[in-house]
């Protein structure tokens, strides 16, 4: 077993969110499928993450292992690292990505090869799908759903971002009236629309959040980790962004 001076060590590796998460991951894959990141690296995380996300890295675990911050360093990028070079063979600092100011403006796993020592632009559209999640996760599946739906996912981890109440109930109402599948939808439809709409509660696990995706035909996400796992599972998918122009990625 290779010790930590052998290792690669990414700090923050890869964020606090799902979507983030999974994308990261599939970046890492790729660093890792191209010898820029060798061996098995320590992600190095925030303690008390969301249950959620930590069945993410779970799921990773035969290719990266996760620490918490180690005493003496913060997750934001307020200190340098308190470690000298030679503790680690290589280290990632991705403190605080979100507010780095090239981040905006790239597609996320763009941004994520390029720290991991990968030229975004040699690695060609395929091999930046999230192919490393489908089939590592066994999906739940632990409500009565309908056997052909449209998912609709209006909210996210971020109020800001929320699909908008009006813009969630016209595309409700643009899918009854043009589509024969079912219409499901993590938020609940206006009175007019019960028993026309299954409004599905929260979710228990990360398998049933999975499990819901990829029994939809179709999603309609303004939740960008739904997006990622419509990838995962090969469904369609239809996203909104609320307070990102598109062009900016």
């Amino acid at each position: 077993m290779a010790t930590d001076s052998e290792r690669v060590a990414i700090l923050n590796g890869f964020g606090i969110t799902i979507g983030d998460s999974i994308i990261g991951l599939q970046a890492l894959r790729v660093a890792q499928e191209l010898g820029a990141i060798p061996g098995r690296p320590l992600l190095f995380r925030r303690p008390g993450e969301r249950p959620m996300v930590g069945a993410v890295y779970a799921l990773a675990a035969d290719f990266a292992e996760t620490r918490p911050f180690p005493p003496g360093l913060v997750p934001e990028r307020t200190l340098p690292p308190p470690w000298q070079p030679d503790h680690f063979a290589k280290l990632v600092d991705i403190r605080d990505f979100a507010f780095a100011p090239g981040f905006r403006g790239v597609a996320i796993i763009d941004y994520f090869l390029s720290h991991l020592g990968v030229v975004p632009e040699r690695i060609d559209g395929a091999r930046k799908r999230n192919s490393w999640l489908g089939s590592r996760i066994r999906t739940v599946v632990s409500l009565e759903l309908p056997h052909d739906y449209v998912l609709v996912c209006p909210r996210t981890s971020i109020g800001l971002r929320d699909m908008p109440e009006l813009i969630h109930d016209a595309i409700l109402d643009w899918l009854l009236a043009n589509s024969d599948a079912a219409v499901v939808t993590q938020a609940r439809g206006p009175s007019y629309m019960v028993g026309r709409v299954v409004s599905v509660p929260s979710l228990a696990s990360f398998a049933e959040m999975c499990g819901l995706v990829a029994g939809a035909r179709l999603v309609v996400s303004t939740d960008t980790a739904m997006v990622h796992l419509a990838d995962a599972f090969m469904i369609p998918c239809l996203a909104f962004f609320t307070t990102h122009d598109p062009q900016w990625r």
